[in-house]
């Protein structure tokens, strides 16, 4: 006994839905239901914190006591919902989101925190011949 064969359109073109015309309204990256602020959970914003204050999987894992494996895939959803590449951008977008503030980054005692940028009020740098 054979199967039933159904009809339907040839494909040709060897793509899902036989033609082009499909992919004009194809989105590859699909929009939320609500918007990332409201849609990241408490646990997501604590391993984005942490991220941005330099720890790396492993020490996520170890401060929320998760494992490694969950720190990585909070991260990949955290990209994706933040719709961003990797973890630098996901810092940025939190910040500019209010996810997290900058009283939230710890600085490290040995960083150049003490190195300012020149304003206009700054005389020019006097240049010596040498």
């Amino acid at each position: 006994m054979t199967a039933p064969v159904q009809s339907g359109p040839s494909h040709t073109s060897g793509g899902p839905g036989g033609s082009k015309a499909h992919l004009r309204h194809y989105n590859p990256y699909p929009t939320l239901d609500r918007p990332a602020r409201t849609s990241v959970t408490s646990q997501q914003i604590e391993v984005i914190r942490l991220a941005a204050n330099g720890f790396s999987n492993r020490a996520i894992g170890r401060q929320l006591g998760i494992s490694e494996e969950t720190v990585k895939t909070h991260m990949r959803i955290i990209l994706r919902k933040l719709r961003v590449n990797d973890r630098t951008q996901a810092v940025a977008v939190s910040l500019r989101l209010g996810l997290i503030s900058l009283d939230e980054i710890t600085v490290p005692e040995d960083s150049n925190y003490d190195v300012r940028r020149p304003t206009d009020d700054d005389p020019a740098p006097q240049i010596q011949a040498s």
